[in-house]
């Protein structure tokens, strides 16, 4: 259903997003917002797909063709290394990357790998080379299980450099990229709260729903505030002159995490078992929020949000 689901989308155009610091990029995470208020877990998907083509213009490599899927797979494990071999200009990955969303659809992947020096390269990967194997899934959570997020074992698998070592991590976009993330939550929490918002409307609604609306609807609007004020700051600095870019997009985060909260939260507590155990489709939405939110690293996040906040008093 999800495969089905972005491939409709990227078959009708809705994919083709303003490039963010491009002037228009509210319009890009309002975009995000909407799809993942559709299918959230889709949305995290091609959040990547669209994440991916941001980063293949901003180091220079080759926009993806039409009807091609991009996964970003970025995510670093003691245990799980892959290595990058530089023979005579051309590169060949090996080992295993954990945490691969979209492993058994995307056609294509940016993949993070070692060098022999120890840096960190950006490689483009072709997912159909039979070099690259999807490996069995180790997903047990309900929540987010339509992502197909498992590991990929690659061998000997050709590769092409994006941009020079280190320029993922250290590029303005990083962090741009980051607050789509949060676009794509929002949405989530919109789409999460919806029940609560029609017992609000309805004869039977009592204070206490009322109040636990009142609470999530100011969340999700300072959520959506959030990301007005940060696209306009990245649109005025493309290029983080400033150096406020981590700092912005750590406060979207946290903002538009709470406002997750709020809605996954309250929403049980105002109207108690009878959707999440009645409302397959809600209770799905719910169980593949909360995973998705996950992506945030919690207190680490607020204890990296809280140094930034005070160098700059």
């Amino acid at each position: 259903m999800t495969a089905g689901l972005i491939k409709h989308w990227l078959e009708t155009g809705r994919l083709e997003l303003p490039l963010p610091a491009s002037g228009r990029t509210l319009e890009r995470w309002q975009r995000l917002a909407l799809l993942a208020e559709e299918d959230v877990v889709a949305a995290r998907i091609v959040e990547a797909h669209v994440d991916a083509v941001a980063i293949l213009d901003e180091l220079g490599g080759k926009p993806p063709e039409l009807g091609q899927l991009w996964g970003v797979w970025a995510a670093e494990s003691p245990d799980a290394v892959v290595t990058a071999t530089d023979i005579k200009g051309a590169f060949t990955l090996n080992g295993t990357k954990v945490w691969c969303s979209g492993a058994g659809f995307c056609t294509h992947a940016l993949v993070t790998a070692r060098l022999d020096d120890g840096q960190r390269g950006l490689f483009a990967v072709a997912v159909v080379d039979p070099a690259v194997k999807a490996l069995p899934s180790t997903w047990w959570n309900a929540g987010m299980a339509g992502s197909d997020t498992r590991p990929v074992q690659f061998t000997n698998a050709q590769a092409v450099a994006i941009g020079d070592p280190g320029d993922y991590l250290s590029r303005p976009g990083f962090w741009h990229g980051a607050i789509g993330v949060a676009a794509c939550w929002l949405g989530g929490a919109r789409r999460v709260a919806e029940p609560l918002y029609r017992c609000a409307a309805s004869e039977s609604a009592d204070a206490y729903s009322l109040a636990h609306l009142g609470a999530v609807d100011a969340a999700v609007a300072a959520g959506e505030a959030m990301l007005s004020t940060a696209a306009a700051q990245v649109d005025a600095d493309p290029f983080d002159r400033s150096g406020t870019a981590e700092l912005l997009a750590r406060r979207v985060r946290a903002v538009v995490e709470h406002a997750a909260d709020e809605a996954i939260t309250r929403t049980g507590r105002a109207l108690g078992p009878g959707p999440l155990c009645q409302d397959g489709r809600h209770a799905q939405r719910v169980a593949d929020l909360s995973i998705y939110i996950r992506q945030s690293h919690a207190e680490r996040d607020l204890a990296a949000l809280g140094g930034l906040a005070g160098q700059r008093r």
